[in-house]
């Protein structure tokens, strides 16, 4: 992208901002059509700048999954141990009420087709970076040692994917995050 026009440059932004509301509001499958309309440009256009849909879907996770990948660094040397964790899967839950593709892309980890590097790729992020969290809590006693990263974030995609139709998508989410962190790592 540095090497293209400053024209080119706010096409792909304002395609990539677009993606993110629509893949927010209808998932995965939003229209690829809609985007470019919206966006205020052709579908040639779109497709030029993210030839897939797969493509599109990576570019508007990516953001997001290296800022929670950064919040986890962050957290890690944090404070108590199980705050960090919990604020850190607070923070995944979020996001994944609020872009229902993303939760359904974590659900299909080791799935096979097109869209599984992608996929995988996502979960790979997030289970590297949750992992010094979940580390250091389960040394510090506040998770129990057989718990992993890929649990919480299945659980977090289920949760997601449960509250998706609910009228706050988010706050409920947020009610069954508090529910699930109480049973794998009750308070002290």
């Amino acid at each position: 992208m540095p090497g293209q026009r400053a024209d080119a440059r706010r096409n792909y932004a304002r395609i990539l901002d677009v993606a993110e509301a629509e893949v927010a509001a209808h998932g995965a499958e939003a229209s690829l059509e809609q985007i470019a309309r919206t966006a205020g440009v052709g579908s040639a256009t779109v497709r030029r700048h993210f030839p897939s849909r797969r493509a599109l879907l990576e570019a508007v996770f990516r953001e997001r999954i290296e800022t929670l990948c950064a919040l986890a660094a962050e957290l890690a040397g944090t404070g108590d141990p199980r705050t960090a964790l919990v604020d850190w899967l607070g923070a995944v839950t979020e996001y994944a009420a609020s872009a229902r593709g993303l939760a359904t892309a974590l659900t299909l980890d080791g799935a096979a087709g097109p869209d599984a590097a992608h996929v995988q790729a996502c979960s790979a992020k997030l289970t590297d970076a949750g992992g010094p969290l979940l580390r250091r809590a389960a040394r510090d006693g506040a998770v129990t040692p057989d718990v992993t990263v890929a649990d919480l974030l299945t659980l977090i995609a289920g949760i997601a994917l449960a509250t998706e139709h609910h009228a706050d998508p988010a706050a409920e989410a947020d009610r069954l995050l508090g529910l699930t962190v109480a049973g794998v790592s009750p308070q002290r």
